[in-house]
């Protein structure tokens, strides 16, 4: 990383780094504190926001969760963020030719003064790609959302078809917050991955089994 990881555990002296600390190790139980965790540190208030906005999208929302990590691994795709990829592309509870989909794809962004012309992009039929019609949706508000920011109507409207208000809000926080993390493991080169290729998720299921296999 471009900056050395802060300590695994609290400095002495200040309780309030302390339970900082605390509140980051208990979401991330039974696993240890991560890369980013340990950039975040420096930061110690910084990281407790980040803990909690991050800990509330993961496992406070209603949106199922294979789409909620479909977006957030496009994202990582998106960005080049390959830790972000790496770690979603197998548990996104898409199966593998749609993980490949959402790693290779083109993105979707909007025309401008072309918004009404019929653009598949936006559109997908059920199975193309490995893709059911409402994960392409998801796909091509991500797509806008962090090429473009701006999302024209065609494509908010078909993220509609299939989402609730609520849904849409949690989508929409999903995205942007991921686009931060993103682009902040990238900034930093946080995990030391940056300059590495996307692995397929071929790759990335026999890295996988023979992980399993040593364990």
């Amino acid at each position: 990383m471009r900056l050395p990881y802060a300590p695994t555990t609290p400095p002495e002296g200040s309780a309030s780094t302390a339970a900082i600390y605390g509140r980051i190790a208990a979401r991330r139980a039974p696993r240890p504190l991560i890369p980013l965790d340990l950039a975040l540190l420096h930061a110690p208030p910084v990281a407790d926001g980040w803990n909690g906005l991050l800990g509330a999208i993961r496992t406070q929302t209603g949106v199922e969760a294979g789409v909620r990590e479909l977006a957030i691994a496009r994202v990582g795709a998106l960005n080049g963020a390959v830790h972000e990829w790496a770690v979603l592309a197998l548990r996104a509870g898409v199966g593998a030719a749609g993980m490949e989909t959402v790693r290779t794809v083109e993105a979707v962004v909007p025309r401008p003064g072309r918004e009404a012309e019929a653009d598949g992009g936006v559109e997908r039929a059920d199975g193309e790609g490995g893709l059911s019609a409402r994960e392409w949706a998801v796909l091509a508000y991500t797509d806008q959302m962090t090429r473009a920011v701006v999302v024209d109507e065609r494509c908010f409207r078909r993220l509609r078809d299939f989402f609730t208000d609520r849904e849409v809000v949690e989508l929409t926080a999903t995205v942007a917050a991921y686009n931060c993390v993103s682009r902040f493991l990238v900034a930093l080169d946080v995990g030391e991955n940056n300059g590495h290729e996307l692995k397929s998720v071929e790759e990335l299921s026999k890295a996988a089994a023979a992980a399993a296999a040593k364990s």
